[in-house]
């Protein structure tokens, strides 16, 4: 996200979910807004943010982007990532992440059992890198070596096992 001095922020989440395909959507999920949330802030000001995908070589930098800095402080300074504009987009991408998203503030859900957000956006672009989009349109994720995240503090690599069709009743 940018906050509206255009001071650059990232931030790692691991709560993002696939909300649906029409239109595309999804969610991610925020802590109790009781400490600034510089992310959170960015988005409610600007309502662009863009979504990066994590491989396996730059997981450290990912991690540090949960250090909490002053909201003038870019992370981008603080790690090896490099900001990237793409198509007039107002957020930055991550430079070289396989899958990029450019996402669109729609709503937010408080959860009154434990104070957390859910913030739902609108998925405006997006960018694959060559050779994981196959010819259906699935992304093959595993080629990426894109990582998921265990809690807070591991990372995995998925594999996949197998592709099926689509389940119809028997």
């Amino acid at each position: 996200s940018v906050s509206n001095t255009g001071t650059e922020n990232l931030a790692i989440f691991s709560s993002i979910t696939h909300l649906g395909s029409n239109p595309a959507l999804l969610s991610f999920f925020l802590r109790p807004n009781v400490v600034p949330r510089n992310t959170y802030k960015n988005i409610k000001e600007n309502k662009l943010f863009t979504v990066n995908h994590v491989s396996k070589e730059i997981i450290e930098d990912a991690h540090h982007t949960s250090a909490k800095y002053d909201e003038e402080i870019s992370e981008f300074d603080k790690t090896n990532f490099q900001p990237e504009y793409k198509k007039n987009w107002g957020a930055p991408f991550v430079k070289d992440s396989a899958v990029q998203l450019g996402c669109k503030y729609v709503n937010e859900y408080y959860l009154e059992e434990n104070g957390c957000s859910m913030i739902v956006a609108s998925i405006e672009l997006i960018f694959i890198r060559k050779g994981l989009l196959q010819n259906d349109g699935w992304v093959e994720l595993s080629k990426g070596d894109i990582v998921t995240v265990n809690g807070l503090d591991a990372y995995a690599l998925p594999k996949t096992i197998k592709r099926l069709k689509y389940a119809r009743p028997k």
